[in-house]
Order: structure tokens, then C-alpha cells, then sequence
């Protein structure tokens, strides 16, 4: 049973800056992607981004130039670090483990911005 769980939500106001963590219960081998996804209240689920095994990043259009994902597979982390926050961003930010149609997600994370 693998368990991802996420921390670093909160409430901010609009320009500050939040750093997301998910932790993976166990090391993934091989081509593994990492992922933060957003889903805001009466909207679908969403790409943030994603980061592959290699180090490629994919951003959403939306978060380009102000988010930043990274991770560190000797501690089974992914990073979503998140400058100049809108309000917009409000939303509960899940981590994403994945890959050939395999898929793991942590319960999420909620990142409110206002002020």
C-alpha cells in the first residue's frame, strides 16, 4: 500500500509565497513522474505541473514563471514551491506518482488565497 502525503497549505494573502511537500511511503524505481494537481471548489481536477524522472518539467500556462516543482528521490519528496500566490491558485493541491496508466495520490493539501 503506497501512502503519498502532502504539507506546507495554508491560508495567504495575494504575492506571498507557500512551499508544498509530498512525501512517498516508499522509493519508486525507474521512469516514475511527480506531480502536483489542483482542483478548485466546483472545478475539475488540473495539471500544476509535473516533473519526470530525468528532471523535465511541465508547468500549467497559469502557474508559469511563478511556480516551481523539484524533488529528491533519496527522500522520496516532491516539491511544489509557489511565488507571487493569486487568489486564483485557491485550491486543494494533491501529489501525483505515476506512470504507464499507474497511478497514486495523496488526500490533498488546501491552499487558500485572500485577503
Amino acid at each position: 500500500q503506497v501512502q503519498l502525503v502532502e504539507s506546507g497549505g495554508g491560508l495567504v494573502q495575494p504575492g506571498e509565497s507557500l512551499r508544498l511537500s509530498c512525501v512517498a511511503s516508499r522509493t519508486f524505481f525507474g521512469f516514475w513522474s511527480m506531480g502536483w494537481y489542483r482542483q478548485a471548489p466546483g472545478q475539475q481536477r488540473e495539471l500544476a505541473a509535473v516533473i519526470a524522472s530525468g528532471g523535465s518539467t511541465v508547468y500549467a500556462d497559469s502557474v508559469k514563471g511563478r511556480f516551481t516543482i523539484s524533488r529528491d528521490d533519496a527522500k522520496n519528496t516532491v516539491y511544489l514551491q509557489m511565488n507571487s500566490l493569486k487568489p486564483e491558485d485557491t485550491a486543494v493541491y494533491y501529489c501525483n506518482i505515476g506512470r504507464y496508466g499507474v497511478n497514486y495520490w495523496g488526500k490533498g493539501t488546501l491552499v487558500t488565497v485572500s485577503s
